[in-house]
């Protein structure tokens, strides 16, 4: 299984960012995919999940800013962050599944900083 991240960067406060994963090496339409964040010094923070027929949920602290989507036809989930906060920064990573053993990809850095 290999999961490639892409789309962060630098953004100001109130602004967005759309992150990709793109997925090969698994069944990609049967999968729950994860979007989780690490702040250095702390754990990771599981912030939305996607299951394969599209059923999402989030963390409470970006509920409403924040929204998955997937296309199983492209081996693709995103994820669109609005309304961007200092406190959104950290490295974002996708992985298979919800808890427990999964794959991940390498990370993507958002930081969000006037």
């Amino acid at each position: 299984v290999q999961l490639v991240e892409s789309g962060g960067g630098l953004v100001q406060p109130g602004g967005s960012l759309k992150l990709s994963c793109a997925a090969s090496g698994l069944t990609f339409s049967t999968t729950t995919m994860t979007w989780a964040r690490q702040v250095p010094g702390k754990g990771l923070e599981w912030v939305s999940s996607i299951s394969g027929s599209g059923d999402t949920d989030y963390t409470n602290s970006v509920k409403g800013r924040f929204t998955v989507s997937r296309d199983n036809a492209k081996n693709t989930v995103w994820l669109q962050m609005n309304s961007l906060k200092p406190e959104d920064t950290a490295v974002y990573y996708c992985r298979t599944g919800r808890v427990g053993n999964g794959s991940w990809g390498q990370g993507t850095q958002v930081t969000v900083s006037s």
